[in-house]
């Protein structure tokens, strides 16, 4: 799968693990240097906290725009790791 964003693939991997219907990418497969931290934070009920990078691409920005569990409850621990996307960002098979 790739996660693209204003033109350049952001991530790509053919491990992805499927939650609540976002794909959560292993943080080694994104490139980092789209990548800007966010101080954004927000908590799920089942899953924990979760913190949020910004996307940069060829000077356009996309805030909050992929998300993360820097340390996911038990139920949520096959997300540890891992980065899902939205706002825009298209997540294609191929």
């Amino acid at each position: 799968m790739k996660a693209i964003w204003n033109g350049k693939v952001i991530a790509e991997s053919n491990d992805i693990v499927n939650v609540e219907g976002n794909a959560y990418f292993p943080i080694e497969s994104v490139k980092k240097e789209f990548l800007n931290e966010s101080d954004t934070q927000t908590v799920c009920h089942w899953k924990g906290t979760a913190s949020y990078y910004n996307l940069e691409v060829d000077g356009k920005e996309n805030p909050d725009a992929v998300w993360y569990y820097p340390t996911p409850s038990g139920l949520a621990s096959s997300i540890g790791g891992r980065v899902a996307f939205w706002k825009g960002v298209k997540v294609v098979e191929e």
